[in-house]
């Protein structure tokens, strides 16, 4: 079996992590992951250059020579089928609004116009990770949710995202569904627990790190609003269980990283509604975003 390598990257609001991936074996190569953090709304090119270092380190580092295409997983709004950028009014990439990120990619790389440069958003990407970084064992039918920023979710039937049909939501989305006095991203989100929390507590705090901390020093109302979170996330995903079939459900994202303070209050939730769906918290969400982009790479009889 000849080996085959893309090139991943996981593009963020404040850094992008690169790495060289054996396609066929859906596994990371020693030494290619690469990091660098950015202020996204520097000038574009500015940006770019530090994407550009990041995948020629990554590149460099793994000692591939030939690649079968760049996979990369972008914030949205995105034109993710024609590679252009559409972020705009969200405090990131304030300069990458209307351009193609593909052929500025191509163009800066000198890379031939036979290349394949795909794009899919983070969500996507850490949900078909997840499958495959152990596929043989994985479920065929794995739901999973980023909860960090925004709330994002991924619906993945045997490796492969689902995005329409009436067995997900539109477009594969969650934040937007309507939820309570207004939508499910006002409720499961970082912006969503520092409102609660200062709803409940009178205080202000900055970020959802702060929060954590909080709850790591036994502050009631801390541990309140994220086990609060975990009843509304379950409220929120369990009509999705019954209608995608679910058998498994993954949680990512820099909020699950507080898991111990809201995943008893989820299970219990969809416990009492009679699922049976098996969960997870992810235990690398960047490795899993990475893979999940070289998947769309990926041959199933390489």
């Amino acid at each position: 079996m000849n080996k085959e390598y893309a090139l991943g990257l996981d593009v963020g609001g404040t850094h992008i992590t690169a790495a060289v991936i054996a396609i066929n074996e859906m596994k990371v190569i020693d030494f290619s992951v690469h990091k660098e953090s950015f202020d996204s709304n520097l000038p574009a090119v500015g940006v770019l250059d530090i994407w550009e270092k990041a995948i020629r380190t990554s590149w460099k580092n793994s000692r591939v020579e030939k690649l079968e295409g760049l996979a990369i997983c972008m914030p949205g709004p995105f034109d993710y089928t024609n590679g252009i950028c559409w972020i705009k009014g969200q405090a990131k990439y304030e300069h990458f609004y209307s351009l193609n990120i593909r052929e500025l990619i191509r163009e800066r790389l000198n890379l031939s116009d036979d290349l394949p440069i795909l794009f899919d958003n983070d969500a996507n990407c850490f949900g078909k990770g997840e499958f495959f970084k152990n596929a043989k064992n994985s479920s065929k039918r794995l739901m999973g949710v980023t909860l960090g920023t925004g709330l994002g979710a991924s619906f993945i039937d045997n490796g492969r995202a689902i995005d329409s049909g009436t067995q997900v939501p539109a477009d594969g989305e969650l934040y937007n569904v309507p939820f309570k006095e207004g939508i499910a991203e006002d409720y499961v989100s970082v912006r969503g627990l520092l409102y609660r929390y200062h709803d409940v507590s009178g205080m202000n705090i900055k970020n959802g790190l702060e929060l954590f901390n909080l709850a790591n020093t036994g502050d009631v109302m801390a541990i309140k609003v994220f086990e609060e979170m975990g009843e509304n996330l379950a409220e929120i995903v369990i009509p999705w269980f019954k209608k995608f079939e679910a058998d498994s459900f993954i949680i990512g994202g820099k909020i699950a990283n507080a898991s111990a303070y809201f995943l008893s209050a989820f299970k219990e939730k969809i416990k009492n509604a009679g699922s049976e769906v098996t969960v997870f918290v992810s235990t690398d969400n960047e490795i899993a975003a990475l893979l999940g982009a070289a998947s769309m790479l990926y041959k199933e009889n390489i």
